[in-house]
């Protein structure tokens, strides 16, 4: 899928999500998709994958589908919960707005593995930056 680099305007030079290889699959104002391919670098000292690259490409998930509409959108709450080590060779990280104001917008995002396991769940609260 060809993803329109205009609407990612905020995110494209993400320089942790660039050094973690996540990938941008699918976008549309108030949801995205990425992937990450799971590589040694992303590993823990007992081999599975670390808990903060699954937080990363879940909040990656978030800023992308919480600034695909244009605004400026930082996130001020964000909490995971962590279900299963994955098994596979990547990750997808699915967001959903749930919520959006003037102000504030909230995303659910799903971590899932390459066998569709629910891996991790995240939630987002983002606060919309008034454009100047």
């Amino acid at each position: 899928m060809q993803v329109n680099q205009e609407i990612l305007k905020n995110v494209k030079n993400d320089r942790f999500a660039q050094l973690l290889g996540i990938e941008v699959v699918d976008v549309h104002p108030g949801y995205a998709l990425v992937e990450m391919k799971i590589e040694d670098m992303h590993r823990n000292g007992i081999g599975t994958v670390q808990g903060g690259a699954i937080f990363t490409l879940a909040d990656y998930a978030f800023a992308v589908a919480s600034n695909a509409d244009g605004s400026t959108t930082v996130a001020v709450n964000a909490s995971i919960s962590f279900f299963k080590a994955p098994r596979g060779r990547y990750l997808r990280a699915e967001a959903r707005e749930e919520s959006k104001n003037r102000k504030l917008c909230g995303h659910k995002v799903e971590i899932k593995d390459e066998d569709g396991t629910l891996i991790a769940s995240f939630s987002g609260l983002g606060y919309r930056k008034v454009s100047e």
